[in-house]
């Protein structure tokens, strides 16, 4: 039987391979650090682009250069992304990159500053740039199901009304959207420690839920206990989670978790950045708890709208994301009201049921959608943060 969230509709940008964006942005990518100020050149030289300079992109092997192209060619494949540039030091990595974008069917063109220098590329780039806005500022957006977007969630500065209010509204925006056909994705492996045997049950099956556990040990073994010198102490939890009330990981891993609701499951895992490839449904992505690393794979990975639980006030956006900000201390909503997309601070008040909060962040979900700017877009925040797992050769 249809929901009464079955009809909702949003109006998005249908892309060549089917995929449905809600924003429509012509990006200037580089390839590596030393490409940047070539991007930003072409960027300041024409309109209506956005240059993504990073810090990376040389002297990367193995798995940390998987993740690179990974996260470069799923930010530019991005279906809230209309056009790319490509600016590369050398062709053969901004070929890679170019060919793994096009594969979406939108325009891509890739320049490499060796042997051309930075004004030959700048021009030329600029050249093709200015043709890759006008063919989208006369794209048109058309209705879409709601089945046709794809939701990221992650926390920050989480504190006390964070599992009680804003993390368990996002869940019940899963809980009623996930059934309408929506993708979702959760992570942050690190801060599920304490709660791993609730999220090892909250998957699809037994077979699952297993390789998500090998993965979240995995994490712990070689990466958190490997590397630390005594505790986690103000990085698990971080000083603002505990000057929050959050005074251990378990207490902010059980918070974390709400942002799965009641009846949710997730039905696969997937790699930093990579997209899902096992159907309509929820994933866990295997990822840093940092703000904007985290964004910027989930961004990866295709999704479109980004929801975000805070409770200190966590400022962070990204670039083509648009972040969605909720919060449920009133504090923050005094202090920190320019930064914050929907209240449910009446959940603490207990003059609005998380029910109600659900429904008020679908509503959000729904005009960001059609193109309301979120708060971190009107305050210019475009946090774009490569994440790397170890030094370069």
């Amino acid at each position: 039987m249809a929901s009464k969230y079955s009809n909702l509709t949003f109006n998005g940008y249908r892309r060549d391979n089917g995929r449905v964006g809600v924003r429509n942005h012509v990006i200037i990518l580089p390839v590596d650090d030393i490409s940047n100020a070539a991007c930003e050149a072409v960027a300041s030289n024409i309109k209506g682009t956005l240059a993504l300079p990073h810090s990376y992109g040389r002297l990367q092997f193995g798995a940390d250069l998987d993740l690179h192209f990974r996260t470069m060619i799923g930010t530019g494949s991005n279906p809230n992304v209309a056009a790319c540039i490509v600016i590369g030091i050398e062709p053969g990595w901004t070929k890679r990159i170019v060919d793994g974008i096009a594969e979406t069917g939108k325009p891509v063109t890739g320049f490499s500053i060796e042997k051309n220098g930075d004004l030959k590329t700048i021009m030329e780039a600029s050249r093709k740039a200015q043709e890759y806005v006008q063919y989208a500022t006369e794209l048109q957006r058309e209705e879409c199901s709601i089945a046709d977007i794809w939701v990221s969630t992650k926390c920050g500065e989480s504190d006390t009304t964070t599992g009680l209010g804003s993390c368990p509204t996002v869940g019940n925006m899963y809980d009623k959207l996930l059934p309408e056909g929506i993708y979702g994705v959760f992570g942050e492996t690190s801060e599920i420690t304490g709660a791993e045997h609730i999220a090892k049950a909250r998957a699809i099956n037994p077979e699952v839920g297993e390789r998500w556990y090998r993965m979240w040990k995995a994490y712990l073994d070689d990466v958190i206990e490997a590397n630390k010198v005594d505790d986690l102490s103000e990085s698990q939890p971080t000083k603002g989670n505990i000057e929050g009330g959050l005074t251990t990981i378990e207490e902010k891993a059980l918070g974390n978790l709400e942002k799965i609701g009641r009846t949710s499951k997730y039905i696969d895992i997937l790699e930093p950045a990579e997209q899902p490839k096992s159907g309509k449904g929820l994933y866990f992505m295997d990822s840093s708890s940092a703000a904007a690393e985290c964004v910027t794979l989930m961004a990866a990975g295709g999704y479109v709208v980004h929801t975000f639980p805070t409770g200190q006030g966590n400022i962070v956006g990204n670039p083509i994301v648009p972040v969605i900000k909720i919060t449920a201390n009133p504090r923050t909503l005094r202090t920190m009201s320019e930064h914050i997309d929907v209240d449910v601070t009446g959940i603490l008040r207990r003059d609005m049921t998380v029910d109600q909060a659900g429904d008020s962040l679908i509503d959000m979900i729904v005009r960001t959608a059609n193109g309301r700017m979120t708060a971190a877009e009107a305050l210019g925040h475009r946090e774009f943060v490569m994440t790397k797992l170890y030094r370069s050769a």
